[in-house]
């Protein structure tokens, strides 16, 4: 499985060198990666309907508790064969869509990173190493969706997408985290064993609701849909992949794998109830009032998404299957109408479905496969999209006895618009007269409308020989989820029942919906009048006014002048001494223990005063360099009254070197500025002040402190025997904080670089401005 999920990686890397191969007519061969997979995923199946669960571990980075873990089971099996299988149609599709694009290379190595962490995703089997293929998708799929990135909404959608997808993977990582430290194991397929320990305790709500904002935000539920629809502004392929097969069911994916492990309570039931509900029916409406085709695809796929968030927060053994099939059947169905619409776009140059009609009679095979995704689409008998629906019904009809006629209602409600938006997508352009501007379409590359088609038979196909899927796959995927042996015998009628009546209704009321619903761009400005309340924009508001306050943070408190920032830092500094003293209570003076005041430190403390004031005061640079060296040597023969001659040697030297350097730079310096007012000037004063007595108290409160000289006395007895020095300060700084004295070195030599480089800098005079 590893190598299913570096062969991606390594292909993608490859095209870096070898892409302009691409261009020619060998850009065919990268369709055999997907197809290849697909073939050695294909070899498991006879060992997962047994009943066998593939594992393979690999060391990476023991220490952290991250190894290479992958587990492929009937869930993983079932979206391998989707990123595969659609994968294999969407790189032969993608290869003539994109014909003639300057950047084709670069859109297959995209292609293949995301193909390769959606894998990644379905097979791990450790929480950290999910998570880092988690966030590959969402970084892939931000290259893919603004691939065209000379337009200003492509970029915008991706960087939405990526924020959106981003935050929420922030909250799993912390859920994530969370559950692995409580279970003591990072293991998805353990954590299973410690379902009574996490459900039980006080932190499973908090853990539910992290990963619940993963998987929401992830597959666009409701109110972090509206990335979604945005993402259309990528190319169809990409549209066709990401957003109605894969990317956007890795959310899915998430809470169908954690459901044997977290699931069945209600914290899950009803948080995940209420927000597919409002997922479905939200994003079925809003499929109706749309014009641009990718419009009411994006709204339908974002309602389908709700169905599953829907049955997965029931929880029940029919809710779980019917979830299982229903996977299957969107993801047919959805990335058929995805390519047809990308055919008509390629064809026409248009995808509004107000001026799209008749296209039949030139676009026929593609309008056979639009014909049978959306029949699958609206439940018709024969197609897989039947047995989908039915099982639906039938999981809402035996929930809990209380709900179970308002669950019902609202999975009808929301399929009566599925029904309507499929017709809409794959009927409607094709359905009435030609239009004469229309009249000159011929049919695209055969690889561009074989690829549908064979997905629009194959859910046919399904819907006639369920069996092919029931007993083989829905059955393992179902055991996966509900974590026990599911029976699943799926049939093509069931009896005349109140499941039939339900679904024929939804096909009648659907097909009524489509005939009397006229899409228009009147329509979709009234809906759009109600965006002042939509979730895009409470987000786009809170958005800006976040950016507001980071203006003002950063001109207030990183404005560029050195002194501002002096200013924050002295205060910030004071503000904790002053906490720090406040709480280790009053200070007493033992005046016994102070040595008196003699006449050289009384004369030594005036120069100092004195000097002080001609650096505030003066308007000379040269002055208060001058000034601030006095103040510089009055403190060096503090040192040496205090018998610290080396200390006064140090701060001698540096003082001595420091006036010589900023008498050689004033000339360099501009001109003197008075910019500080009166009140400047007593606000720095009572800072300064302030600071002062802060650190005279703090000396005071040394001196009541007892006094302990073992870290001393280690220094002086060991300095020269372990170090073979016989000055103690120079011991320390260079052996015993070695590491530390390095890297104040390494400092120095960087700031040293920086003010060379700026004193060599010559600019332009636009430059200057």
């Amino acid at each position: 499985m590893l190598f299913a999920v570096l062969s991606g990686l390594i292909t993608s890397s490859l095209i870096v060198p070898f892409g302009r191969f691409l261009k020619s007519k060998w850009g065919f061969i990268l369709a055999f990666l997907p197809c290849i997979l697909f073939l050695y995923f294909l070899q498991y199946t006879a060992a997962i309907v047994d009943g066998n669960i593939i594992h393979q571990h690999i060391s990476w980075v023991p220490s952290l508790g991250v190894d290479f873990q992958f587990r492929l089971d009937g869930l993983s099996l079932l979206f391998t064969f989707l990123i595969t299988g659609i994968g294999t149609a969407i790189f032969l599709y993608a290869r003539s869509y994109l014909k003639g694009y300057p950047n084709f290379d670069r859109f297959f190595g995209f292609l293949c990173l995301f193909m390769a962490a959606m894998l990644g995703v379905v097979l791990s089997d450790n929480i950290f190493l999910l998570f880092i293929f988690w966030e590959l998708t969402s970084i892939s799929s931000f290259f893919l969706i603004g691939f065209n990135n000379e337009q200003s909404d492509s970029r915008k959608s991706a960087l939405t997408a990526l924020s959106i997808t981003g935050l929420g993977g922030l909250f799993l990582l912390a859920g994530l985290t969370l559950l692995g430290n409580i279970a003591d194991t990072y293991t998805i397929s353990e954590l299973v064993d410690k379902r009574s320990l996490l459900i039980e305790h006080p932190l499973y709500p908090l853990i539910l609701g992290l990963i619940f904002i993963g998987a929401f935000t992830k597959s666009a539920q409701f109110p972090f849909h509206f990335w979604l629809p945005g993402a259309m502004k990528a190319p169809t392929p990409v549209s066709a992949y990401l957003h109605s097969a894969t990317m956007v069911k890795a959310g899915i994916y998430l809470l169908a794998r954690f459901f044997p492990i977290l699931g069945g309570t209600e914290y899950w039931t009803y948080p995940l109830l209420i927000v597919g509900g409002i997922t479905m029916l939200y994003g079925a409406i809003h499929s109706l009032f749309r014009v641009d085709m990718k419009g009411v695809l994006a709204y339908s796929t974002i309602s389908a998404l709700g169905i599953l968030t829907f049955l997965l927060g029931m929880g029940t053994k029919e809710a779980i299957i019917a979830a299982a099939v229903f996977l299957l059947v969107h993801a047919l169905y959805k990335a058929t109408l995805f390519l047809i619409t990308g055919i008509i776009d390629h064809e026409t140059g248009t995808r509004d479905l107000s001026k799209l009609q008749g296209l039949r009679k030139v676009l026929l095979p593609v309008a056979v496969a639009g014909l049978l995704a959306s029949l699958s689409s609206a439940g018709m008998p024969l197609t897989l999209g039947f047995i989908g629906k039915d099982l639906i019904y039938d999981a809402t009809l035996k929930f809990d006895t209380q709900l179970a006629l308002f669950v019902t209602i609202a999975a009808v409600v929301t399929n009566i618009g599925l029904v309507a938006a499929g017709f809409m997508a794959g009927i409607k352009p094709f359905a009435g007269k030609l239009p004469d501007q229309f009249k000159d379409l011929h049919l695209p590359y055969k690889s561009m409308w074989i690829p549908p088609l064979i997905l629009a038979v194959l859910g046919l196909l399904l819907g006639i020989y369920p069996k092919w899927i029931g007993d083989i796959l829905t059955q393992q995927t179902a055991s996966s989820i509900f974590g026990n042996n599911v029976e699943v015998h799926l049939k093509l009628w069931h009896g005349f029942n109140t499941v039939l009546i339900l679904s024929l209704l939804t096909l009648a009321l659907g097909t009524i919906l489509y005939l009397i619903n006229k899409p228009s761009s009147s329509k979709l400005l009234k809906v759009e009048k109600l965006n002042v309340l939509a979730p895009q924009t409470l987000f786009t508001r809170f958005g800006n006014g976040f950016v507001a306050f980071s203006n003002r943070y950063t001109q207030t408190l990183h404005n560029g002048f050195l002194r501002s920032y002096h200013l924050k830092i002295i205060l910030f500094a004071e503000a904790l001494l002053a906490y720090k003293l406040y709480l280790s209570g009053p200070i007493y003076i033992d005046y016994s223990k102070l040595s008196a005041i003699s006449i050289y430190e009384v004369s030594i403390v005036l120069i100092l005063i004195g000097a002080l004031y001609l650096v505030v005061s003066t308007s000379s640079r040269l002055t208060a360099v001058v000034s601030m060296s006095v103040i510089g040597y009055c403190i060096c023969l503090l040192f040496v009254i205090y018998s610290a001659p080396d200390l006064a040697m140090t701060q001698f030297t540096i003082d001595t070197l420091s006036t010589v350097l900023f008498v050689l730079v004033l000339y360099k310096l501009p001109v003197f500025m008075n910019y500080m007012g009166s009140k400047v000037l007593i606000r720095d004063a009572i800072v300064a002040l302030s600071f002062g007595a802060l650190l005279s108290m703090i000396a005071l409160k040394v001196l009541q402190e007892p006094v302990d000289t073992v870290v001393s006395d280690f220094y002086g007895a060991n300095a020269y025997l372990m170090a073979k020095g016989k000055n103690v300060v120079n011991v320390i700084l260079v052996d015993y904080r070695g590491i530390d004295t390095m890297f104040e070195t390494i400092v120095l030599a960087i700031a040293a670089l920086g003010v060379y480089s700026l004193l060599k800098l010559r600019l332009k005079s636009s430059e200057k401005e």
